[in-house]
């Protein structure tokens, strides 16, 4: 993840609360179990296990993990302390994703030259104040950086916040995969992430034609899943809770991949021979492309 301001043009819409009629998430609590979580792993890991491959084909465990405290300095630093080192303003999204690539392997550059031992230390530094900060925030007031992925220039702080959540739960769960660690699939940390991957969905599907009141099915099998429903309103789409037509395709993800489904840690091609579908393909096919991360 990262954090900059982006500079629109009156063309572009400026979105402060999503498509959706769904409930916010409001997650901030959350943040503190999953890093205390995380500081259990950390301190776990034999030596050997910091070199361990990761699904993020460039990052090994040690990259994964100086990625995670890059990033929270990175936010309390930038969004708490008001301090820009930079004055960037990327116009366009390729120049967002750019600007992320490059920040993040500049942060794993320097902190996976940290000792095991140090760079846990600094994690529950960063950890703690991050949660206090997260805490803090109204969740309805305007935040710092749009989430850029479901289609906002500008986002209320409960959904930047449940952003922030999915960053720090599914790069744990990648730690986690690659030392072949318990992960953290729990109704009550793993089900907001995927309800807030979800929100992508009608940004996804923003140039589908449909129409009006045409439904779309996603589910997501297991104890910590659910179902989301997309409904085609008027000119847009919108997740809904109550569909008020049959679903014309649905599609259904186990909740071991979907996490990596939608943060690029499985291929396609392996993704979508376990996902289900029924109905019109040409509405269910487009739910794998879902990506809820910005690079």
């Amino acid at each position: 993840m990262v954090l900059v301001r982006r500079e629109t043009s009156d063309a572009e819409e400026s979105v402060s609360v999503q498509h959706s009629s769904l409930d916010p998430i409001l997650c901030a609590h959350l943040l503190r179990r999953v890093d205390e979580k995380l500081i259990e792993l950390l301190h776990s890991l034999q030596a050997s296990e910091w070199e361990a491959q990761t699904v993020a084909p460039r990052w090994k465990v040690c990259d994964v993990a100086a990625h995670l405290l890059d990033t929270v300095l990175r936010k309390l630093s930038l969004v708490r302390d008001g301090w820009f080192v930079e004055n960037v303003k990327p116009a366009s999204s390729q120049d967002v994703v750019a600007l992320v690539n490059r920040l993040n392997e500049e942060g794993v550059r320097v902190y996976r030259r940290l000792s095991p031992p140090v760079l846990i230390e600094m994690m529950k530094l960063a950890c703690e104040q991050s949660a206090g900060f997260h805490e803090s925030l109204d969740p309805f007031a305007a935040a710092a950086f749009g989430v850029s992925w479901a289609g906002e220039t500008t986002s209320l702080n409960w959904f930047d916040t449940a952003r922030e959540l999915t960053e720090r739960w599914h790069h744990q769960q990648q730690i986690r995969l690659a030392t072949n660690r318990p992960g953290i699939m729990t109704p009550e940390l793993y089900h907001p992430v995927l309800d807030c991957f979800l929100r992508g969905l009608p940004y996804l599907y923003r140039n589908t034609e449909a129409p009006v009141e045409t439904v779309l099915l996603v589910e997501v099998a297991g104890e910590c899943g659910g179902q989301w429903f997309l409904s085609r309103v008027s000119e847009r789409w919108e997740l809904v809770k109550e569909p008020t037509a049959d679903p014309a395709a649905q599609v259904t993800i186990p909740q071991e991949i979907a996490w990596r489904v939608f943060t690029k840690g499985i291929d396609r091609d392996s993704a979508r021979a376990q996902i289900q579908i029924q109905g019109d393909p040409r509405l269910a096919n487009l739910v794998p492309e879902l990506t809820a991360i910005v690079a």
